[in-house]
């Protein structure tokens, strides 16, 4: 129907234009958004918590990315607050914005691993209100908008209701989405499921303190050496690119610390063009931006390229990102046959009676449910 609307209005403009009607104009059907924000409850009790969601982030950032819009890619943006712990303002509600909406996966990381847990008083409808107002959500019809809210107190603490950010939320078209940390029955009456249901959001609950399930496969080693050679192709320049490269090897490290296989999907988040971008401070990807190499002084590219006349320069980086490009390839081929191995795994585990239910298997089940309404499929 909005379709509808802006082409009549469109119309009415052209043939009549003095009656000084203003069109209704929707930006042009690529660079759609994927927007999803994520609110922690870090209080003492959730540590299982925030360590299923350090497992299971590049899994939630695969799963997002594949997502597409008549057959373009989408631009994923995460945004990330924190609520309910004892180290925060009072006279903020117990809440802040960790990060505001951003395509910076390593960014993403380094402060997901940062998180700590501290008594609090958990107010979720305040973080879900400061999230709607001070998030730099996008307003056109085909983006995909979402916001995460887990924990395991009652959905009706605190001085903002959740009812009246709920319908605020409905109005924007953002769905609100709950994860209760215990028993179905408990969250349904702890009014979890109310939280979810007055936008359209999904209700889940999940035990978070379960160590969560890691299906490992035959791929992830070759994986992971591939994304050690993908980082050999990352070239940081100016102010940014000392501590930015630093950055990257250090998420890798902490995936690894969680397991090979989330070593693994943070390799092929990686090896996706579209959702691991770092033009601000990698030479490559800010040359596929439209920076001109041969105008960056000297005193700010690696030594790499240092001393080099332009077309000693412009080869080096044409080399490098002819490398990149076979390291992505790579890792992107034998993502697609480990994601059908564990398909199978879960297949066969699910036969069996095993349930596999957690933080990041919660999050990606209404990632898909949802994208369907917003006109946007994964690719195949």
């Amino acid at each position: 129907m909005k379709y509808i609307l802006s082409f009549v209005h469109l119309l009415l403009f052209v043939g009549f234009s003095s009656a000084q009607i203003t069109p209704t104009i929707i930006p042009p059907n690529n660079n759609r958004k994927v927007q999803l924000a994520i609110l922690f409850d870090t209080s003492n009790s959730m540590d299982g918590l925030i360590d299923q969601a350090k497992s299971r982030i590049w899994s939630i950032v695969n799963e997002a990315s594949t997502l597409q819009y008549q057959g373009q890619p989408t631009q994923l943006e995460i945004a990330l607050y924190e609520y309910g712990n004892d180290g925060l303002e009072a006279a903020d509600n117990y809440l802040r914005r960790i990060l505001d909406l951003t395509t910076d996966l390593d960014e993403i990381s380094k402060s997901l691993f940062a998180l700590r847990t501290n008594g609090g008083s958990e107010y979720c409808g305040a973080v879900i209100g400061a999230s709607l107002d001070n998030l730099n959500w996008s307003n056109h019809p085909n983006d995909l908008r979402m916001i995460y809210i887990a924990g395991n107190e009652s959905f009706e603490q605190g001085p903002i209701l959740y009812k009246t950010v709920c319908a605020k939320a409905k109005e924007k078209n953002i769905f609100v989405n709950t994860i209760f940390c215990g028993s179905y029955e408990q969250g349904i009456s702890l009014n979890w499921q109310n939280g979810a249901s007055c936008s359209g959001g999904d209700y889940f609950n999940i035990d978070s303190n379960k160590e969560v399930v890691h299906i490992d496969t035959p791929y992830d080693a070759d994986i992971k050496s591939y994304s050690d050679s993908l980082n050999t192709t990352y070239y940081g320049y100016g102010s940014l690119g000392r501590d930015k490269k630093a950055m990257q090897v250090t998420q890798d490290a902490n995936a690894s610390s969680q397991s090979t296989n989330v070593a693994a999907e943070r390799a092929i988040s990686k090896s996706n063009k579209a959702a691991y971008k770092n033009a601000s401070w990698d030479l490559i990807d800010a040359s596929e931006d439209g920076v001109d190499i041969t105008k960056i002084p000297d005193a700010e590219l690696p030594a790499e390229f240092k001393g080099k006349t332009a077309a000693q320069k412009t080869a080096l980086l044409e080399e490098k990102k002819s490398q990149r490009s076979a390291y992505q390839e790579k890792i992107a081929s034998l993502a697609k046959e480990r994601e059908q191995f564990i398909s199978d795994e879960m297949q066969k585990r699910a036969e069996s009676g095993e349930v596999i239910d957690d933080f990041g298997t919660s999050v990606n089940q209404s990632i898909l449910e949802k994208a369907e309404k917003a006109g946007l499929e994964k690719q195949k």
